[in-house]
């Protein structure tokens, strides 16, 4: 069965239902009736839901439009534990293929960030050994995971039935101020790098060597991540990027005021810029409750626009999350919270899903035009900043 479905690997666009992924009815049965009950559209509120009744629709609109979880810190989690099954679950961490499948999650980005304290000099090494470890457990599980690494790899592995593992986002302090080696974790399929605690990249805002980063992140195809910099370097980087940015953990400052959530103001701005802000599920961030979390996507729908908020789950990063968000199969009851606020279905096939394959597909497109007009970079960083 394995072969037969990696054929089937026709495109989709985003936001429309693919084929393969929607239910169908026995060739014997007549169909029911329009405005006869069950034959609703996924997001449509009858006026008379259940909470059953949502989280039904929920799980009937995320088969069409899967969650792209923007955050995952199983890699680091995984180099810790001495032996793990992921295929049949593994209760040492909130991220198995069991849970994905019943989160309804078709893409996970696995964060390559290190722990705090960690040696500048082992940064490189400590980044490509989780590298290593990720590809290594996606071949180990090839029925449910993926590797991708641009859009539309991410709707192959979906039209699949598998989850797409991307790479990323990685600390900059793996680049160790060379933009050679940028150009060697692209190589291993790194898509994200977190612009935060290096000389360039500070509390005063990008440096010329930082800017010079930025452009050829840009020319690579590698996606600016902003969670955590500074207000200069966030509003630097989108006057300078030619790519859509992302906040891979960031909720409204407006809301719970944690130093990694963004004021109104910056929200705004990355939306203006085509950006994507994606809610982590943290109670720290976020709330205690999936009604929290909802508060935040709201406001940021309503700041940044429905196509600037996306879904950080951050399962495995060493957080506590909401009492109904447990782990990555939580999901279909967030999005049921949302359509109990009457969130249409365009508005959270953007949500789960669109918003970053539309993010991913501006990356691919910006380094294309870009490789025509600009040769990689051999700046250093003692040339522009010295």
């Amino acid at each position: 069965m394995a072969d037969v479905q990696d054929e089937l690997t026709t495109t989709t666009e985003v936001g429309e239902p693919d084929p393969l992924s929607l239910p169908t009815a026995p060739y014997d049965e007549p169909p029911a009736p329009p405005g006869a009950p069950g034959t609703e559209a996924p997001g449509t509120d009858t006026g008379a839901d259940t909470d059953a009744d949502r989280l039904q629709r929920a799980r009937a609109l995320l088969t069409a439009h899967p969650v792209a979880d923007g955050y995952s810190g199983l890699p680091w989690v995984l180099r810790h534990l001495p032996w793990y099954d992921l295929e049949l679950g593994e209760s040492a961490v909130e991220t198995d293929v069991p849970r994905l499948r019943e989160g309804q999650v078709g893409a996970l980005f696995c964060a390559l960030h290190l722990p705090d304290g960690l040696a500048a000099d082992r940064a490189v090494a400590a980044t490509l050994e989780q590298v290593d470890l990720v590809r290594t457990v996606v071949a180990a599980h090839p029925e449910g995971l993926r590797y991708a690494q641009t859009a539309g790899e991410v709707i192959d592995a979906r039209n699949c039935g598998r989850t797409a593992v991307l790479l990323g986002p990685a600390t900059a302090a793996a680049l160790d101020d060379s933009l050679s080696l940028l150009r060697v974790l692209h190589d291993v399929g790194v898509r994200i790098v977190t612009l935060t605690g290096t000389s360039w990249a500070s509390e005063a805002g990008l440096t010329r060597f930082g800017e010079e980063v930025v452009r050829e992140m840009n020319r690579l195809g590698v996606l600016a991540d902003l969670s955590g910099a500074s207000e200069p370097t966030v509003r630097r980087v989108l006057a300078c990027s030619k790519a859509p940015v992302l906040c891979t953990r960031s909720a409204s400052r407006a809301l719970r005021p944690h130093p990694a959530n963004l004021p109104d103001d910056l929200l705004a701005e990355i939306g203006a810029a085509q950006g994507l802000v994606m809610v982590p599920l943290t109670a720290e961030q976020s709330g205690p409750t999936v009604r929290d979390v909802a508060d935040h996507l709201d406001h940021v729908r309503a700041v940044a626009g429905p196509h600037a908020v996306a879904l950080s789950g951050t399962y495995d990063a060493g957080t506590t999350h909401p009492r109904e968000l447990p782990d990555a199969a939580g999901y279909p009851h967030l999005v049921a919270e949302l359509l109990r606020r009457a969130w249409t279905e365009p508005d959270l096939a953007l949500l789960t899903w669109g918003n970053v394959q539309r993010v991913l597909r501006g990356a691919d497109t910006t380094a294309k035009a870009a490789q025509t007009r600009r040769s990689p970079s051999t700046a250093r960083i003692a040339e522009l900043d010295g």
